[in-house]
């Protein structure tokens, strides 16, 4: 993935909004006049919903940064609940880092990969070490890529830094390449370098992306014309299914690795211990004798 961190123009230079095209304009004004009316301004982990106290800084970056794993490949109507019930349990990194991992785990029930839980739970104590300002500090936190930590910069800091997500990448391909079969990331970063107003990344993104999936509930479907894109398998029969059953099963307590292997009858018995064996060497689950528990 091309990930560009934008620079400030040299004074000789010319002005961002002078070298903007016709097209480039209208879009803008497009994006800003849809999230001035339609845009989703009371979602809790945006400003000002999230309030903040003053001098907490790692305390704005840990509530955006829950916000963002939790988004990874969910949808924003079934992570607002999760959320609530989330920063409600472990309101700081401090709590989250002070909690037990089987807890953690309990908490994060329904919500799916559940690894996206042990990654926070590992990053939230290397927030507690120092203060995370760039880029660079924020992909050093534990299951941080490229993406999670530009939107994490955008977001908590209003840094102008450039990141694709599929909405963003709808908005895009529909206004500048609808025509072109295959578009890839670095064509729609090329376009948003040019577009991203300097010093309002916050608003910006967070306008896009409603815009995005207004396109998308629009009946606007594009994802088939990402170059990376690749259709999500049914979760029913799946391995992700299997993971997910035997944590549901664990967060009651303990179980022998017979009931475990045997949730879903014996045809799946093979894809049970392949899930038991993973979620294990993943550090998810702990094993005494015969029996596995949550982490703790």
């Amino acid at each position: 993935m091309h990930i560009f961190l934008l620079k400030n123009r040299s004074a000789s230079g010319r002005r961002p909004a002078e070298a903007l095209s016709r097209k480039m304009s209208h879009f803008q004004r497009t994006i800003w006049r849809y999230y001035r009316v339609h845009g989703r301004h009371t979602l809790p982990w945006r400003p000002p919903t999230l309030r903040l106290r003053r001098g907490k800084t790692n305390e704005f970056v840990y509530k955006i940064l829950v916000s963002e794993v939790m988004l990874q490949q969910t949808q924003v109507e079934r992570v607002i609940p999760f959320y609530a019930e989330f920063t409600k349990r472990f309101p700081t990194a401090k709590k989250l880092a002070a909690a037990p991992l089987s807890e953690v785990l309990k908490t994060w029930q329904g919500l799916g990969y559940n690894r996206r839980a042990k990654m926070l739970h590992d990053a939230a104590k290397k927030l507690l070490v120092r203060k995370i300002y760039s880029v660079g500090e924020l992909e050093a936190l534990p299951g941080v890529g490229p993406y999670t930590a530009r939107a994490v910069a955008a977001f908590a800091y209003n840094q102008d830094v450039v990141f694709v997500e599929t909405n963003i990448h709808t908005a895009i391909t529909h206004h500048f390449f609808a025509n072109k079969k295959k578009v890839s990331d670095k064509e729609i970063e090329e376009v948003l370098v040019q577009i991203l107003p300097r010093g309002r990344a916050r608003e910006w993104y967070s306008a896009l992306m409603d815009y995005g999936a207004y396109l998308k509930k629009s009946g606007i479907k594009l994802n088939a014309k990402q170059a990376k894109y690749t259709k999500q398998k049914k979760f029913a029969g799946s391995l992700r299914e299997a993971r997910g059953a035997i944590l549901h099963a664990l967060a009651s307590g303990s179980r022998t690795q017979t009931y475990l292997i045997n949730l879903f009858g014996p045809s799946r018995r093979t894809q049970m211990r392949e899930a038991q064996k993973a979620l294990q060497s993943e550090g998810l689950i702990k094993r005494k004798k015969n029996h596995f528990k949550l982490a703790d």
